[in-house]
């Protein structure tokens, strides 16, 4: 490039540009192939042309982004080279698509550091907006991962690529250009010997994407889940209890929460409003409050538009006691899950019963189910559920050492990779020194996921820090728990053996 400012035009790509960008491409990609066959380019121009666009500087094209449409299910998914471009160098467009893929973005090694690689990006993310499309896909090259093959794995190079540790000339650009690492592909283009084969799939999302079908037959696909790890201390009235939780209820729905997770018998320390009481006079004392509580639970989930779970509460019904969770919908409507299992100390210390229904609750944010603490250590009552089309799995708890925490935790974990589900656990921290067999609190409150390529990669989408009071958010994705079903590395639910043991479809 000469010393003179460059003129820079972006437009569209033309049939009579094919000899100046073939030049181009050879130059670039000499290591890859070199350039497409003039009717490899001519298709691209004739089926998407708004996807084809370059850059020129008084004439001559110095940069160049070429792209297809795709149905975003099938090519979010892992994929190679061949699935978008054949060995006969077809190019595997679709007119229908409702996603865009980036087969290539090249600049001339003369122009590069004038950015013109983003503008390009930039160019492509509108036609992605105009066109009302899903998303933006690539499959990324990593041309720096081979000096270091030996010293580290491909997840290892692209971790550090993302911490800037290490610099890819391909990935760190999509990095910077709002573009997330979804997957590793492998022999994504073999005889790519700088990137030992692989490739990683990228993506960008059109944040302003609109689903086509009418707004009140939409099913809500992004869920923000609020998770309330509670402080256990002493309060002075129903008032004082109520006000902090009307706290947290306020800042999870400032954050556009669909739910408010509280956890098991939260309103404990009113236990502590009246002394000189034995264990069964005590839960009972607390069950007068609960449907107080409830009622002012149900005006906060209207007032402040979120759903919430309202950890559990003892009630007395007819004689005999029971620990229930209340489901408040926004729009006023209260559902109950009763716990199940009763744990020896319940049994024991509170002459608690168990409840006889398991439920599947409709919401605007999906169908959720709600299993108390000890409920969640039983996998049948998960599965019931799960033949139930249960998509996200509330889980308030109380625990007060760290192996009763973890029974809950890792229970929990296998209850979302089996019945192929989000669940979300909550729970109490802190200490209540005069209310007996609540006196102390061990939490990690946390949301997982299935595990598999989906998700994150430990199958944990956040936790909270330990016997720490806090907020924690989770937005979770329900069209994945679709794909999850249909394609996932393993699908628990399509594979049972009901042959053996047959459905466990049981709700009452």
């Amino acid at each position: 490039m000469e010393n003179n400012t460059p003129l820079l035009n972006l437009r569209n790509i033309e049939p009579g540009d094919y000899d100046e960008l073939a030049a181009l491409m050879d130059l670039v990609f000499y290591d890859v192939g070199g350039a497409w066959p003039r009717m490899t380019i001519m298709d691209l121009i004739h089926q998407f042309p708004e996807g084809q666009i370059c850059i020129e500087d008084s004439g001559k094209i110095i940069g160049a982004a070429l792209t297809i449409k795709v149905d975003y299910n099938r090519l979010s998914l892992s994929h190679t080279y061949t699935d978008i471009i054949t060995e006969q160098n077809v190019i595997q467009h679709q007119a229908s698509g409702d996603a865009m893929y980036g087969l290539d973005v090249f600049v001339h090694p003369d122009y590069r550091g004038l950015r013109l690689g983003r503008r390009l990006y930039e160019a492509r993310k509108e036609v992605c907006r105009d066109q009302n499309l899903k998303a933006i896909l690539a499959g990324g090259r990593i041309p720096g991962y081979q000096r270091v093959a030996k010293e580290l794995s491909v997840l290892e190079y692209i971790e550090k690529v993302k911490r800037r540790e290490i610099h890819d000339p391909i990935l760190s650009f999509q990095l910077s250009n709002d573009f997330d690492v979804k997957r590793i592909m492998k022999n994504y283009l073999p005889e790519d010997d700088k990137s030992c084969g692989y490739a990683t799939l990228l993506e960008w999302d059109n944040v302003f994407y609109e689903e086509e079908v009418p707004l009140l037959e939409s099913e809500k696909s992004l869920v923000r889940l609020g998770i309330v790890q509670w402080q256990m201390r002493p309060m002075l009235s129903l008032e004082d209890l109520m006000d902090q939780a009307e706290f947290f209820v306020t800042s999870l729905s400032n954050y556009q929460a669909d739910f408010v997770l509280f956890p098991e018998f939260f309103n404990a320390p009113l236990m502590g409003l009246k002394t000189g009481q034995n264990s069964v006079e005590a839960i009972r004392f607390l069950s007068e409050f609960t449907e107080d509580i409830k009622q002012r639970f149900s005006q906060m989930a209207v007032t402040h538009n979120t759903n919430i779970i309202a950890g559990s509460m003892p009630i007395l019904e007819n004689g005999r006691l029971y620990n229930v969770s209340y489901l408040l919908h926004r729009d006023g409507c209260i559902d109950e899950q009763y716990k199940i299992h009763i744990t020896p100390h319940e049994q024991r210390d509170w002459v608690m019963d168990g409840g006889e229904k398991i439920k599947v609750f409709n919401t605007d944010a999906g169908r959720i189910g709600i299993l108390i603490c000890y409920d969640v250590e039983f996998p049948e009552l998960g599965r019931i559920m799960a033949e139930q089309d249960m998509q996200i799995l509330f889980v308030p708890f109380w625990t007060d050492t760290k192996n009763g925490y973890l029974r809950v935790r890792l229970c929990a974990q296998a209850r979302a990779i089996e019945n192929e589900c989000y669940v979300a656990i909550g729970g109490s921290v802190g200490n209540l020194p005069r209310v007996d067999n609540v006196d102390i609190q061990y939490a990690q409150s946390a949301v997982f996921s299935p595990s598999d390529i989906y998700f994150p990669h430990d199958a944990t989408i956040t936790e909270a820090s330990p016997n720490t009071e806090m907020i924690i958010f989770a937005d979770v994705d329900l069209d994945k728990l679709k794909f999850l079903n249909k394609e996932g590395s393993v699908t628990n639910l399509r594979h049972r053996r009901t042959d053996l043991y047959g459905p466990l479809n049981r709700s009452k």
